[in-house]
């Protein structure tokens, strides 16, 4: 297995196109620390001194709209800001931090569906591209079973977005040190979960924040290989999930507003920062949940993508 997964990286890497993602991923990276550090200069900003009174005021202020407020997402916003305020104020947080490293990584995320459309691409291609240049008679004339075939390619390509995302923290990280301060002591991430905030390190939260943004890309990675396996045709599988990319969440919200099943739409669930960060599309729906869903969904698409790609024929 090892020998195979190998030789389908040595396949992606040895793309032109592969080494252009890469450079087009690093490339946009820089402009945007560029562009973030041409913002902060000239903008410096002293801490403001009063933070705790003016935090007391946005609090009475929030719990005002509270009680008049009549809808669930507002609701739970300011249910959120409430809390994570009061204890800021009770433990001395201060929410005014100078832009650093940290806060560019962060902000650097928002490039990982930048590499979940690069990997999309990869995904789409591993076992149509086979189809179309004919090497998948040479491929399946060897002693080695199609499932195991199969697995190596989908293996290599959840190694390249996991290599992709390594490069993006990497790279955002490096850059952060050298155009942004480095903190001496980094201000702990107030984490916001079923009404209670705890402390979390920044280097841990940052980890576990790409790890959850990441999960969309997976997701669509994975079906994007089974439409690959299923119909032979990059361009479909490339076309579909990239459509799907950019609409499937504005879609599901359209259809969460009115029906309550649309908590079982693959989109509702593929943003799990939505239970941290934010309020889950649908009433009701729960971090588990969330999970449960996406490995039926996952179990599906490989189900499917195995038992073609073994029941193909490939002699004609």
């Amino acid at each position: 297995m090892f020998n195979l997964v190998k030789n389908e990286l040595m396949k992606i890497f040895k793309r032109p196109g592969t080494y252009v993602m890469i450079g087009i991923l690093v490339i946009i990276a820089s402009i945007a620390a560029g562009f973030i550090k041409y913002q902060e200069s000239g903008n410096e900003k002293a801490g403001n001194p009063q933070w705790e009174h003016s935090l007391k005021q946005e609090t009475e202020s929030s719990k005002k709209q509270l009680e008049n407020s009549n809808s669930r997402l507002e609701k739970d916003y300011l249910k959120r800001q409430i809390t994570i305020n009061e204890y800021r104020m009770e433990h001395h947080i201060s929410p005014e931090q100078k832009y650093s490293l940290w806060g560019f990584v962060t902000d650097a995320s928002q490039l990982i569906q930048l590499a979940g459309l690069f990997t999309i691409i990869v995904s789409a291609g591993i076992v149509a591209s086979e189809f179309s240049w004919g090497t998948i008679k040479l491929l399946l004339i060897r002693p080695i079973k199609r499932t195991k075939i199969l697995l190596a390619k989908y293996i290599a390509v959840l190694l390249f977005a996991l290599f992709l995302l390594a490069v993006l923290f990497a790279y955002s990280t490096a850059i952060g040190a050298v155009l942004f301060d480095i903190p001496d002591k980094a201000s702990p991430y107030l984490n916001y979960y079923n009404g209670k905030v705890t402390e979390q390190n920044m280097i841990l939260h940052l980890m576990i924040y790409y790890g959850l943004n990441s999960v969309s890309m997976i997701m669509l990675a994975t079906m994007a290989f089974m439409i690959s396996s299923v119909f032979r045709n990059s361009s479909l599988a490339i076309g579909l999930s990239i459509f799907l990319m950019f609409t499937g969440g504005q879609i599901t919200n359209l259809l969460s507003l009115k029906f309550s099943w649309a908590k079982y739409v693959l989109f509702a669930n593929t943003d799990l920062m939505q239970y941290f960060e934010g309020t889950p599309m649908v009433e009701g729906m729960t971090l588990p949940f969330s999970v449960m869903v996406l490995a039926i969904y996952f179990l599906i698409f490989q189900l499917l993508a195995f038992y073609v790609f073994q029941k193909r024929d490939v002699a004609a």
